[in-house]
């Protein structure tokens, strides 16, 4: 839900601004969607959890073209084969866990997301 006080162009801007953040994210970690959008598009924007995460999905595509693109011809870091490995049975993963998603409470969906946002914080500051 777009917030009552905000304008337009300012709503233009700020997804602007998550858009952003989410390719400088991807280039360097690999990260974006869930990590940045998805909790900027909720706290910045007024988006629901579910609202949010299907919209970053949307964006997830254009910008893992891009950054596949630049990594495998520009790098040579893409191992098509590797992907192809993760990235097949990783369907199934999406269709399983759309279909849970929309049967958890929100609140349950939002909880657990943080928890795995503080578990991967937690893995990258302990050795």
């Amino acid at each position: 839900m777009p917030r009552a006080d905000e304008t337009p162009h300012a709503r233009l801007l700020r997804l602007g601004a998550i858009g952003t953040a989410a390719g400088l994210f991807s280039g360097l970690f690999g990260v974006g969607g869930g990590t940045v959008i998805v909790p900027l598009l909720i706290l910045w924007l007024g988006y629901g959890e579910r609202e949010a995460t299907g919209t970053s999905l949307g964006a997830i595509v254009l910008i893992a073209a891009a950054a596949a693109a630049l990594q495998g011809g520009g790098y040579g870091n893409v191992h098509v084969d590797k992907g192809l490995l993760v990235g097949i049975p990783a369907l199934g993963g999406v269709l399983v866990g759309t279909a849970l998603q929309q049967r958890l409470p929100a609140r349950t969906v939002s909880l657990a997301f943080a928890a795995l946002l503080v578990a991967a914080a937690v893995e990258l500051l302990i050795p």
